[in-house]
C-alpha cells in the first residue's frame, strides 16, 4: 500500500469520507492521520470512516508540524505528494531535514479515481438526473418569461432551478450565452437581452453527495416556445448546418467510444466530422473530461491524451463550433465507459 500526503479537499473525502477547508491527510502503511483544528473536529469524528486504514484524529493549530511529528517517527519511507498542492514555502517547511524519500507525482489522487466503482457512477448519473430535470424546468420558465430579461439575471434565475432553492451546492458557476456571447465558450454573463430568435447555450451541473453533473444544450428561442432538447430547428440556415455538425460528432463520438481506445482516438472522433464539415478551427477546446468529485477529472479527451480509456471511467463528450461575434453551439452528456461501449448517463 502506497503512503501519501494529501491536502485537496476532495482527495481527503475519497479517503475518508469528510473534509474540510483546512486539513492535512497521512497515509503510512494502515495507518491513517487526519490533521485538522478545532473547527472541524465533532464533524469529523461524526463522518471520518474508512475500511482501508485505521484513522486517528489530530486537532492542531500548526498542520505542517503535527504532520513533520508523525513524519519523524516514520523516517526512510517513501512518501507520494502532488507538487501542485503545496506551496513552495509549505513544502520546504513540510521536508526540511526529514529522512524521507519525498516522490513528486502531480494529479496522482485523480489518477487514482480515474476508473469509478458502481457506488460514483450511481451517485453521478443520480447528480445528471437532478440536473436535467433543472434544465427541463428552467427551460420552462425562460419559454414563459425569459423574453426581454438579460443574460446577467438569466444567470442568476438559473441557479434557483439548479440548487433547489439551496439543497444542492453547484458544480460550477454555471455559463449562460446568448447569440455572439454564446461564441465563448466560456462566457460570463453580459447585459445582452433575450428575444424571440435569439440563440441560448446554457452549461451548468450540480453536486449530489460532493459528485458532480455536467450538462450543456443549445436551444433556439422561436415563436413557438424554448426548450432543450437535442433536436433544434432554427431560422438561420447556416446555424441550422453548425448546430447539426455538433449534434453529428457528438453522436458519432458516442456511438463508437469502446474500452481499448486511447483518449485521443475518441477526441478524434467527433473532431473529425467538424473538421470535415470546414469548421475545424472553430472547434477550440477538447472534446471531453473526466468528472466525480471533482468537476475536471481525469482522463482528458483531447488530441494529445495518451490515456488508455477503461470500464467505469465516466467523462464528458461536448463538442462545439464557436464563429465569433455570431454564435456558439455545444451539447455535452456525461457518458460511462461499459463493456458494450458507451452509455449517456441520466437518460
Amino acid at each position: 500500500m502506497d503512503n501519501f500526503i494529501i491536502k485537496d479537499e476532495n482527495a481527503v473525502y475519497f479517503e475518508t469520507n469528510y473534509s474540510c477547508d483546512n486539513v492535512i491527510f497521512l497515509a503510512i502503511g494502515e495507518k491513517g492521520y487526519f490533521i485538522t483544528d478545532g473547527r472541524y473536529e465533532v464533524e469529523a469524528k461524526e463522518n471520518i470512516k474508512n475500511h482501508k486504514y485505521e484513522i486517528e484524529i489530530l486537532i492542531s493549530h500548526n498542520l505542517i508540524r503535527t504532520a513533520r511529528t508523525i513524519l519523524k517517527k516514520n523516517e526512510k519511507i517513501s512518501l507520494i505528494y502532488n507538487p501542485q498542492e503545496f506551496s513552495v514555502y509549505e513544502f520546504e517547511k513540510l521536508s526540511s531535514d526529514l529522512k524521507i524519500n519525498f516522490m513528486p507525482k502531480p494529479n496522482f489522487h485523480q489518477e487514482k479515481r480515474i476508473r469509478k466503482t458502481q457506488d460514483e457512477i450511481n451517485l453521478i448519473e443520480y447528480s445528471q438526473k437532478l440536473n436535467i430535470k433543472a434544465f427541463d424546468k428552467f427551460a420552462k420558465w425562460i419559454d414563459k418569461k425569459g423574453k426581454n430579461q438579460s443574460e446577467a439575471f438569466l444567470h442568476f434565475k438559473s441557479q434557483s432551478f439548479l440548487s433547489k432553492k439551496g439543497q444542492y451546492d453547484l458544480s460550477f458557476n454555471p455559463i449562460v450565452g446568448i447569440n455572439g456571447n454564446a461564441a465563448k465558450p466560456h462566457a460570463l454573463p453580459s447585459s445582452d437581452i433575450l428575444q424571440k430568435g435569439d440563440l441560448l447555450l446554457f452549461d451548468a451541473g450540480i453536486k449530489y453527495k460532493r459528485y458532480c453533473s455536467d450538462r450543456t444544450r443549445t436551444g433556439y428561442f422561436s415563436k413557438d416556445g424554448f426548450n432543450f432538447v437535442k433536436k433544434q430547428t432554427f431560422k438561420d440556415k447556416e446555424l441550422q448546418k453548425i448546430y447539426d455538425i455538433v449534434l453529428k460528432a457528438q453522436e458519432n463520438a458516442i456511438k463508437n467510444a469502446k474500452a481499448g481506445m486511447l483518449a485521443c482516438e475518441i477526441d478524434a472522433l467527433a473532431r473529425s466530422v467538424i473538421e470535415k464539415a470546414g469548421y475545424g478551427k472553430y472547434f477550440v477546446h477538447s472534446t471531453g473530461h473526466g468528472i466525480g468529485l471533482d468537476i475536471h477529472e481525469l482522463p482528458i479527451i483531447s488530441p494529445r491524451s495518451k490515456t488508455i480509456i477503461e470500464e467505469g471511467m465516466v467523462f464528458s463528450i461536448e463538442p462545439g463550433i464557436y464563429i465569433p461575434q455570431k454564435y456558439g453551439v455545444r451539447i455535452e452528456d456525461l457518458i460511462v465507459i461499459e463493456q458494450n461501449g458507451a452509455r449517456i448517463l441520466g437518460e
